[in-house]
């Protein structure tokens, strides 16, 4: 049985979330039966699930995606109910996203998109001078090439390239809830330990920034400790407790729960 979820202090919560795909070809059912889940100011959770277990739906419904329909429960951020709310009135309110495929956006410049995107953020106009100098700030720390900051945004990136630039995004745009979409997935072990060494430096500029790790793998977990883990199965949290769950799950599977 997992532990009941207490939101007393809470930074972002998902209570009794159910939702479904509004694609024809999705069938319509629920995906998300019932989530529940509580992040503090300065939180690292994982979320871990098999193939299929509604983990990237999850992700998508917590942004907003206008693919899925919340059929019951909601989702809180700073005690407010944003259930409803647009992706991009999350995003100004302090809610990021790091997508696990990343797209590409022809034509459109990381450096104009990352101004324009924390002008929204900051509701107030960036100088390109400021924003330069923190990116180039940050593009050290990230291992990024300098000359991506002109380049169209994720056009040509390698895999490991695309995961560093939300890194990137992330530290500019100083939200204050993270939820990383397998970040870990398609990075070599140099590439992980770069993004996991990103996450870490920007948690330490910004402590009480919540993160909700979403991933297969205890690898990304072995570089960033988190605070909690929680089990997705067939959407539904089926067990939440500390780090050494991903131990139990690195060692035995998930099939134990799903009965």
């Amino acid at each position: 049985m997992r532990d009941m979820v207490s939101t007393d202090g809470a930074l972002f919560s998902v209570e009794d979330l159910h939702a479904r795909p509004l694609a024809e070809d999705a069938g319509g059912g629920e995906i998300l039966r019932g989530v529940d889940l509580t992040v503090r100011p300065g939180e690292v959770h994982a979320l871990m699930g098999p193939n299929g277990s509604g983990k990237s739906t999850l992700a998508n419904v917590l942004l907003g995606n206008p693919g899925y329909e919340v059929t019951a429960g909601r989702v809180m951020l700073h005690g407010a109910d944003i259930t409803c709310w647009s992706p991009d009135a999350r995003a100004k309110a302090g809610l990021f996203l790091g997508f696990q495929y990343p797209e590409e956006i022809p034509g459109v410049p990381v450096v104009q998109f990352l101004r324009q995107a924390l002008g929204a953020r900051r509701q107030a106009e960036l100088s390109m001078l400021e924003l330069r100098v923190s990116m180039m700030e940050w593009m050290k720390r990230l291992g990024m090439d300098p000359s991506f900051a002109d380049r169209h945004l994720n056009e040509g990136f390698s895999g490991g390239e695309k995961k560093r630039n939300e890194i990137l995004q992330m530290a500019l745009l100083e939200p204050d809830m993270a939820v990383l979409d397998e970040t870990d997935s398609g990075l070599d072990i140099d590439a992980l330990k770069i993004v996991s060494r990103g996450i870490q430096e920007v948690r330490a500029e910004r402590p009480q920034l919540g993160v909700l790790l979403i991933t297969h793998y205890r690898r990304l977990l072995d570089h960033v400790a988190p605070d909690a883990v929680h089990i997705l199965v067939d959407g539904r949290v089926v067990e939440s407790g500390g780090p050494e769950l991903a131990g139990i799950l690195d060692a035995e599977g998930y099939e134990k729960w799903r009965a």
